[in-house]
């Protein structure tokens, strides 16, 4: 038999045949063993429960026999009645045992009536011992023929004791021979068995490892980065069918590797145009840079950009790229229809992509388009939109609108003039990439442009007011000059002797109106340092004399607020390369802030010294202190303290300003210690004369 079958044939086929013919031989092996162990069991059956207890009964009968032929003569000899009942007891113990041997069916029926009969015979003659006198003559005779009778049936007895005994040799070889040949029949069947499944498995083997290892093979080869690589379709037909399938796989790995590299190529064009993109905040030129990277990147014939404007019904071209004649012109462009506001904003909210595929046959009339967003879906193209597309013979579109937000700032539409070259999935997924990449350009740009365009009113605007304080500042300062002359001039009594009362209200005039000469003197600096006109003229100065200057010009509002006023230089001069002016305006300020905001029984001390080669200026007050959440501000302008404010304590948040900035501009800086209702501590860092410090901030 071919238990292979064809080189084609399936493996299903082939190993069921195998399977077949082995599961014939077990079942012949099984049917063999079963059928010699029945065999066995029947002689095993026959000589151990008929033939050996029928010799055992055999042997019993003649025993019984001998017994009472032995009991009778003793009797006969001695008279002793013990041996009469012994006699009678195997007497009667003969018929059962007759029957038991008979009911075993293994001795010849004749032979068991012949020993039946010669028994009979030597009892009758036992009966006539039982009542012959012991030791008489008579019972002599009788017992000469009960020998004779009783060795007949002995004789007997013992053709029928060989008789069994070769009935159960018999018994015994036959139960050699089925033994031996059956264990013969179940060896050749075994060895039939193996052979037959060697031979199956090694053609079964051949023929499945070959086209397995070729197919093992050629996966290795497209593993290792072959992709021409093809399994050859050969084999049983499930190896044919692996291959097929390997082939398939192999096919669709080439077809999507052709897809990655080239997704990969658009990935790097869209990529280098989105970077040209945004080297510049300019709509213009993200507009000129989108339109033409697109049309170039997906190989299309028109780009349209199309922008919302003023909340229009429609939304307006404003860039048309061609891919014969480049950008269009702006008459070129106006010439070709809006896309209607509800088609973009529809086509928004569905946040996919449009493709409109055979556009001519949707010119012809104003069928509507399946699918379409809007009045496009449901009306149809505009008669303007159909005759331009019919104009520019457009074939097919994607159209993706972009936005930022709930609402669209435009559309990117993307169109061919040729069905030979359809839009394919990832020409339409790098469309969408490059259209979100240009929406989020354009809305930066558009930010831009409208903060740049802010900005300059606010500059414009911040222009004008520094202005205004200008001058209104100099213009103030000219009759308050005036006033304070002429208050000199009455305070001297130049004019006459005045009075305690008009002495008084001139001393009050005189304290507002140098009030008034500070505040526009911060107003001057302020305005000076908007508009980058703030300057210092440096020289060396001691910052002793300055701190020693300013504390007796503040000692008097101090005296009037019961302010104790202390100061503490070191014996050398602090020398710094600084405007000495401007030195003692942050003296003047931090010094009228400290006695402001110090109740009176207060103290304000101003402490200088040196350290790593800086000069460290410390105005200290124990006054209403500044709240930890707004120190961070208190450099900001026209900032004030909401506990000075509270306490209506007067002021414009201009000196601190005025000082940070005339500390920073000598190359300081400055640093607040403040913890409130228990004072603050200002300190300034100047770098002292000769070091890199005040060298840097010349």
């Amino acid at each position: 038999m071919n238990v292979s079958g064809r080189a084609g044939a399936p493996v299903a086929r082939r190993l069921g045949l195998a399977f077949a013919l082995l599961t014939l031989l077990i079942a012949l092996c099984g049917t063999g063993t079963l059928t010699g162990a029945l065999l066995l069991e029947s002689r095993h059956d026959r000589l151990t429960h008929r033939v050996h207890p029928a010799e055992d009964e055999n042997l019993r009968l003649a025993n019984t026999g001998v017994s009472a032929q032995r009991s009778m003569r003793g009797y006969l000899i001695t008279g002793d009645q013990a041996e009469l009942d012994a006699f009678r007891m195997a007497r009667d113990a003969i018929p059962a045992i007759i029957d038991d041997l008979r009911g075993y069916g293994v001795v010849d029926e004749r032979e068991l009536a012949t020993q039946q009969r010669q028994l009979q015979a030597y009892l009758r003659v036992t009966a006539a011992q039982e009542h012959a006198a012991p030791r008489s003559e008579r019972a002599a005779a009788l017992t000469r023929e009960a020998t004779r009778r009783f060795e007949e049936f002995q004789a007997t007895n013992d053709r029928v004791s060989d008789r069994l005994a070769a009935q159960g040799n018999r018994l015994e070889e036959h139960a050699d021979t089925v033994i031996r040949f059956g264990v013969a029949g179940l060896g050749v069947a075994v060895v039939a068995a193996v052979a037959v499944a060697v031979y199956t498995s090694m053609r079964t083997t051949r023929a499945l490892t070959r086209p397995l290892r070729n197919t093992e093979r050629t996966l290795a080869r497209l593993t290792a980065g072959e992709h021409s690589a093809r399994a050859d379709e050969d084999g049983p037909e499930e190896i044919r069918a692996v291959a097929r399938s390997v082939n398939l796989l192999a096919d669709e790995s080439s077809r999507l590797l052709t897809v990655e590299q080239e997704r990969q190529r658009l990935s790097g064009a869209a990529r280098e145009t989105g970077i040209r993109i945004r080297d510049r905040l300019d709509v213009d030129y993200v507009l000129d840079t989108a339109c033409r990277g697109i049309g170039e990147v997906l190989a299309a014939d028109y780009v349209f950009i199309l922008l919302a404007e003023n909340d229009r019904a429609e939304f307006p071209l404003v860039r048309v790229w061609s891919a014969q004649r480049g950008l269009l012109s702006e008459e070129e462009g106006r010439s070709i229809p809006t896309l209607p506001a509800d088609v973009v904003r529809d086509h928004y909210r569905r946040g996919t992509v449009w493709l409109l595929t055979d556009i001519p046959q949707y010119t012809s009339d104003s069928r509507p388009i399946p699918g379409a967003p809007g009045s496009f879906g449901e009306t149809g193209m505009p008669a303007e939109n159909r005759a331009a597309a019919a104009e520019l013979d457009l074939d097919s579109a994607v159209v993706i609108p972009v936005g930022v937000g709930e609402e669209p700032i435009g559309a990117v539409a993307v169109a061919r003039t040729s069905s030979d070259r359809p839009w394919r999935p990832v020409d339409m997924e790098i469309a969408e990439s490059m259209a979100s990449g240009v929406g989020r350009a354009l809305h930066t740009a558009l930010l831009y442009e409208q903060e740049s365009s802010l900005v300059e009113k606010l500059r414009a605007l911040d222009k004008a007011k520094s202005d205004f304080l200008s001058t209104v500042s100099h213009e103030l300062r000219t009759p308050l000059t005036s006033i304070v002359g002429y208050i000199e001039l009455l305070k001297d009594e130049d004019t006459g002797p005045l009075n305690p009362p008009q002495l008084r209200m001139l001393d009050i005039v005189d304290r507002n109106a140098n009030r008034l000469r500070a505040l526009i003197e911060d107003l001057l600096t302020l305005s000076r340092i908007e508009s980058g006109a703030f300057t210092s003229r440096k020289t060396p100065v001691d910052l002793c004399r300055v701190v020693t200057s300013a504390a007796d010009a503040m000692r008097p509002a101090a005296d009037a607020a019961s302010v104790s006023l202390e100061t503490t230089c070191p014996e050398q001069p602090l020398v710094l390369h600084a405007d000495g002016d401007q030195l003692d305006r942050v003296l003047i300020n931090l010094l009228s802030n400290a006695v402001k905001f110090t109740p009176g029984g207060g103290n304000v001390s101003v402490r200088t010294d040196q350290r790593d080669g800086e000069a460290v200026l410390s105005v200290s007050d124990t006054g209403i202190g500044i709240p930890a959440a707004e120190q961070q501000k208190l450099f900001q302008r026209f900032f004030r303290a909401s506990n000075a404010t509270d306490q209506a304590i007067p002021g414009t948040g201009l000196g601190l300003t005025i000082v940070h900035t005339i500390v920073a501009n000598h190359g300081g800086r400055t640093e607040v210690h403040s913890e409130e209702g228990r004072g603050t501590t200002i300190t300034a860092f100047l770098p002292l004369a000769g070091t890199d410090h005040a060298e840097g901030a010349a």
